[in-house]
């Protein structure tokens, strides 16, 4: 299990700390958590990664679950960055590899970090990235008026339980989760939508090595959305028949990671995970 603190972000605001503890630790993971949900969702992941001897940080992005802010939405994309170097910065312990894992929307952040010139972690793990999303065009086509008219209007998610996993007690407790939104504002919509095309423009400025994991009927963020980065030098993209969004919530959850684990692995024994390497 994990024990859980604080931290204050540059702004003031205070966010949710999640810590999985390896004891010895090869290398250090810091995992950035999806759309409306919170990293209380990935003890999972966090317990198999630790038990691996990755020494394992989370943290509930700003406007979500234990973190301050209003409920899922943000004034400046970068915000979330400047959360994500802060959570670099602090979990960084010298000589040991560092990994930024992100999933979803955190995939997307995660991806547009590695495109920064900020503080870059030792390798990069992308589940789903959101550089895109199954979303209508009238939903989409409203994100962008209300985002600009109406930033603060509430607008609901489209996501449904059943696109999260085949084992349906994973959509059951994300719907029971008072930690999870349903809705957020449709500025957060409007800025997430701007970044997704951004960061897809800029896969090319990612430099670190990459590995990206994706359920092959992903009915959320669609496939073939994450294939550019696969011909990326350094990736490696591995697509999993029959998966959908939460690869990691799936019943083949074991596999998932453990080719996760396996890929960070080789990478360290290569020395290519290593800092400097």
């Amino acid at each position: 299990m994990s024990t859980t603190g604080t931290v204050t972000a540059r702004d003031g605001l205070t966010l949710l700390t999640r810590h999985w503890a390896a004891d010895p630790a090869r290398a250090t993971v810091v995992l950035v958590h999806g759309l409306a949900e919170h990293s209380g969702r990935y003890e999972l992941v966090g317990a198999f990664l630790a038990e691996r001897g990755y020494d394992t940080h989370g943290f509930d992005l700003r406007g979500h679950g234990g973190s301050g802010g209003r409920r899922v939405d943000v004034r400046r994309f970068d915000d979330f960055l400047d959360d994500i170097e802060l959570i670099v910065t602090g979990a960084r312990t010298p000589g040991r590899p560092l990994v930024l894992y992100g999933h979803s929307l955190g995939g997307l952040l995660a991806a547009a970090y590695a495109e920064s010139a900020r503080p870059q972690p030792d390798l990069l793990v992308l589940s789903a990235p959101a550089l895109d999303a199954n979303l209508s065009g009238f939903l989409e086509g409203m994100l962008q008026v209300l985002g600009r008219v109406a930033p603060r209007m509430r607008v609901g998610s489209p996501v449904e339980g059943e696109q999260l996993s085949r084992d349906p007690e994973v959509g059951r407790r994300y719907f029971a989760d008072p930690l999870v939104s349903t809705k957020g504002t449709a500025r957060f919509g409007l800025i997430t939508l701007r970044a997704m095309k951004a960061t897809t423009a800029g896969i090319g400025a990612i430099r670190v090595p990459t590995l990206v994991i994706h359920g092959e009927d992903d009915p959320l963020v669609p496939v073939a959305t994450s294939a550019p980065l696969g011909d990326l030098s350094g990736c490696e993209r591995i697509v999993f028949p029959g998966l959908r969004h939460e690869t990691h919530n799936e019943p083949e959850w074991r596999d998932v990671l453990g080719k996760v684990a396996g890929w960070i692995d080789g990478r360290l024994a290569a020395g290519t995970g290593t800092p400097g390497g």
